[in-house]
């Protein structure tokens, strides 16, 4: 199916352009959400005199995102989950945990505008890409810890994956005497 697309969409075209899409991109996506029209003559003389209204509105969203894109980015937001030993979530941070991140220090994105391919499923540091316009993409950091004092820990530098760390024990040092007596006998009858 073609289409006249009525704003610029990533990997597919600038707004004006006629593109040829998939069927069902188009019914499913790109038409509903008012992103595109089906190009036929009479569309395509609606969107000539529509245009120089669909660019002024397209300059105005991008100049509002570029004023949240300029305070968000390069931002840090702390996620506390809980986890294992290793650093492995019990859970993981999806999209939706992202959006209620930043809602929580108010920003109002949507989940379709965090670009999370897989979720996060250990503690770290993880840059995560939103898309606040077509044209203005930032990133922000998540620091995914156990507590707020892991957080500033870890935003020092430091991996919080080993006993060491967590527990405050150098598994290194470790010695089969520390955990139990060598002289007692194996019955647990002192020798």
């Amino acid at each position: 199916m073609e289409v006249i697309l009525l704003e610029r969409i990533a990997k597919l075209g600038q707004m004006g352009e006629t593109v040829k899409v998939r069927d069902g991109f188009a019914r499913n996506y790109l038409l509903p959400l008012g992103k595109a029209l089906r190009a036929n003559a009479a569309n395509k003389a609606r969107f000539e005199a529509e245009r120089a209204t669909l660019e002024a509105r397209n300059l105005e969203r991008k100049s509002e995102a570029q004023k949240v894109a300029d305070v968000l980015d390069g931002k840090s937001f702390i996620v506390v989950r809980s986890a294992g030993e290793t650093g492995q979530l019990y859970g993981s941070v999806a999209a939706r945990d992202v959006v209620e991140v930043l809602a929580a220090e108010g920003f109002n994105i949507g989940r379709n505008q965090v670009e999370l391919n897989t979720p996060i499923k250990s503690i770290g540091l993880h840059k995560v890409v939103i898309h606040l316009h077509s044209e203005v993409e930032i990133s922000v950091e998540l620091n995914v810890a156990r507590s707020a004092e892991e957080a500033e820990r870890q935003a020092k530098g430091e991996s919080l994956t080993s006993a060491d760390a967590i527990y405050g024990v150098d598994e290194d040092a470790l010695r089969p005497e520390d955990f139990f007596n060598p002289d007692e006998d194996r019955d647990g009858d002192e020798a």
